[in-house]
């Protein structure tokens, strides 16, 4: 696999750190979420749950093992010191500053193992006025401008359904510690990696940003409306939403013959896409009257005939049944230990050769500790790790202080 034999040491918790660590072992890397030994990442306490198993863990932790380290013991000090020196890349998403009352900031742990990757994935970065702020997805989301364009002309600003900006950061962390180590192979050091929430919106926003840039104005929320082309929109039928993209001119002219209104392709209010987007309202009441009585299935068909970009509006359990999906290995089963067969998100990377193997299910707190610190030739406490009692690999190092660095506010 791609990244075999690299080690890294998983400091984060919740979702940008977790994913991005998540994505590092579905390709081969060694990854050891080091974990606060009484209650262990945040969201092993989240439902719903499976069993007693958070759902929201179970999906951004497979493809790693547990270790839980009480980092303010000298004892759980001196365990990550020594898998430092062995490492290759360490995640971590605490606030700049946290790190370093504990010795384990950039600094120390680069003298520690000069080649060592260290990413850091923050909400506002390493550098500004806002540094030291917590960051989270939904603040981010309003920060940045993201909000100020989502949602219809006549509502509110709105919040994106998914925590994207976590995703974001956590696919830049991701691609941030490949480069750092691809440099690591032509220097023979690491260095630091510093991601931020709000840096990955940012990019994100680049299109409503270069409007901006190039006219002195912004743009507002359009709903599912485009503001630049039309019809790029939702179409309303008998029995739900279709989504029509009708990116070029070629397109236009397509998608007339498709639902057999040839003669808008030469009305002077449709003829290019100007005077559509000059004309939308009329347009929108043309679509509506031809196009209301089909239902999705009739309309797709006529468009896909016609190779016009469109698609069912769906629900997310409709999606995901989509043979797409299954034949992307998009839905995968792992074999939980406690669970049994368990589904899991695929990974989107296609390698021909070296594809993704996701058989290493979400671990139990502390389920790998006894067998990273064993061969580290340091003594554990034995017996279940805290807060699971159906494992008893769950050994700990220096158990009893719940207000650990894991519990501080992540990145």
């Amino acid at each position: 696999m791609p990244l075999h034999g690299l080690t890294v040491i998983d400091l984060t918790r919740v979702l940008a750190g977790p994913y991005c660590a998540m994505m590092l072992g579905d390709m081969g890397a060694e990854v050891l979420k080091i974990e606060e030994p009484t209650h262990g990442d945040d969201t092993r306490a989240w439902a719903p749950f499976q069993d007693g198993v958070s759902s929201f863990f179970l999906g951004m932790n497979r493809s790693k093992k547990s270790v839980t380290l009480d980092l303010k013991t000298p004892e759980g000090a001196e365990a990550l010191r020594r898998l430092i020196g062995t490492a290759d890349v360490l995640i971590e998403n605490f606030r700049p500053g946290s790190l370093k009352k504990l010795g384990f900031d950039y600094d120390n742990v680069r003298d520690m193992n000069p080649r060592l990757v260290f990413c850091s994935i923050t909400g506002y970065g390493q550098q500004g006025p806002k540094r030291a702020l917590p960051g989270y997805d939904a603040v981010v989301q309003a920060e940045s401008g993201l909000m100020h364009v989502t949602g219809h002309t006549d509502g509110p600003p709105t919040r994106v359904g998914v925590a994207i900006t976590d995703y974001l950061a956590g696919l830049y962390a991701m691609n941030g510690i490949l480069l750092a180590l691809r440099n690591r192979d032509q220097t023979g050091l690491g260095q630091h990696v510093d991601i931020a929430l709000l840096d990955a919106m940012t990019t994100a926003l680049a299109l409503p940003a270069n409007v901006l840039f190039a006219t002195g104005q912004e743009l507002g929320r359009e709903g599912n409306d485009h503001h630049m082309l039309t019809p790029y929109e939702t179409v309303e039928v008998s029995d739900g939403l279709v989504m029509v993209a009708v990116g070029n001119q070629r397109l236009w002219h397509q998608f007339c013959r498709a639902i057999g209104q040839p003669q808008l392709d030469t009305d002077p209010r449709f003829v290019t896409n100007t005077e559509r987007m000059r004309h939308r309202g009329a347009l929108k009441s043309v679509l509506d009257g031809c196009l209301g009585g089909l239902t999705r299935e009739q309309l797709i068909g006529r468009l896909r005939a016609h190779a016009v970009p469109c698609g069912e509006v769906r629900t997310l359990a409709e999606a995901l049944e989509d043979p797409q999906i299954a034949a992307r290995e998009m839905v995968v089963e792992l074999e939980h230990p406690h669970l049994g067969p368990i589904r899991s998100l695929g990974n989107p990377i296609k390698l021909s050769r070296t594809p993704p193997v996701l058989d290493r299910p979400p671990p139990s707190l502390g389920q790998h500790t006894a067998e990273v610190l064993d061969a580290l030739g340091l003594a554990t406490a034995t017996g279940p790790g805290p807060g699971d009692d159906r494992d008893g690999g769950g050994s700990t190092v220096g158990r009893g202080h719940p207000d650990g660095p894991t519990g501080e506010d992540a990145g």
